[in-house]
């Protein structure tokens, strides 16, 4: 496996927390503590514009399938809802009155889900943006969500450590994974349905079956906070990053330890915290809060 850093966005002026593509292709979008939406050209490796501002710190990005709109969540609680089409911020969901750490669309139900930092998460109809129903998963901060790729289950990553697991079709709990000893801050399923794989604020990785929700393996994978995870759109690897800096792709057949990007390894990366990474293709794109996005061409 060969990396190269293919290119550096640069623009934010305080730290970014999250990344998304677009269904657009070659667009990427950022957020941070800056209170701008910004919109880059991966083709060009360039800003493009600041989408829209926002009132408080963008924490989720979310763009659903087939619906020409762009979801952010806030720090302040709100979801600013951006049109395509209108150009412009058509509406904001007003229902949180805390932070929104995660937003993802079930794409068969025309269904947004937004988690908050006060244990509930929020289902809206993406269609109307009415409000259908608020579930109270936990008593503490739900950082992150996972769907499966057969949207059959969706996962929560909660701040009590816990991991829950529900149906979609009518959102009954099927399972609690507890393993962590710390929040779980990052949680993926892998392409076939088989896995789901958690990082955690313990620095520790680790693997889910989702036949039997046993945990099959605990990867002591970086040296603080994993703070996001990502699995290759159709190859068996996954990637890692942490607020020690540093990016690992690991196997998704035996969990091996294929390659470290860091400053120490002697690439030119994030000098803090990385914060989110996502795939596009064979290309990995990082943020981190030293203001910065980084595009690695992965070669396998």
């Amino acid at each position: 496996m060969v990396v190269k850093k293919k290119g550096e966005l640069i623009g934010h002026n305080n730290p970014i927390f999250t990344l998304e593509l677009s269904n657009k292709p070659e667009i990427l979008f950022s957020g941070g503590n800056d209170k701008g939406l910004v919109e880059w050209s991966l083709k060009r490796n360039e800003f493009i514009k600041i989408l829209f501002p926002v009132q408080s710190s963008i924490y989720a990005i979310h763009c659903p399938v087939l619906y020409p709109l762009i979801f952010a969540g806030l720090r302040n609680g709100d979801i600013v809802v951006y049109s395509f089409i209108d150009q412009k911020i058509i509406t904001i969901l007003k229902h949180h009155n805390t932070p929104v750490f995660d937003i993802k669309s079930i794409k068969h139900k025309n269904e947004l889900i937004a988690t908050a930092e006060d244990g509930t998460i929020s289902i809206w109809d993406i269609k109307n943006l009415t409000l259908l129903h608020t579930i109270i998963l936990s008593k503490d901060t739900i950082r992150c969500i996972a769907i499966s790729p057969d949207e059959k289950l969706i996962a929560f990553g909660c701040r009590d450590t816990k991991i829950k697991v529900y149906k979609t079709t009518d959102f009954s709990l099927l399972k609690t994974l507890e393993g962590h000893s710390l929040p779980v801050f990052s949680i993926q399923f892998s392409h076939n349905n088989e896995y789901l794989i958690s990082g955690g604020r313990d620095a520790q990785v680790k693997v889910w079956d989702m036949f039997t929700y046993i945990e099959i393996i605990n990867i002591p994978a970086h040296l603080f906070a994993v703070n996001s995870i990502a699995v290759h759109p159709y190859l068996p690897y996954f990637a890692t990053a942490s607020m020690d800096k540093s990016i690992k792709i690991w196997s998704l057949e035996d969990f091996k330890l294929y390659k470290t990007i860091n400053l120490e390894k002697g690439y030119l990366g994030h000098r803090l915290s990385i914060n989110k990474i996502v795939w596009k293709d064979n290309d990995l794109i990082s943020t981190s809060d030293d203001k910065s996005i980084i595009i690695w061409e992965i070669i396998i």
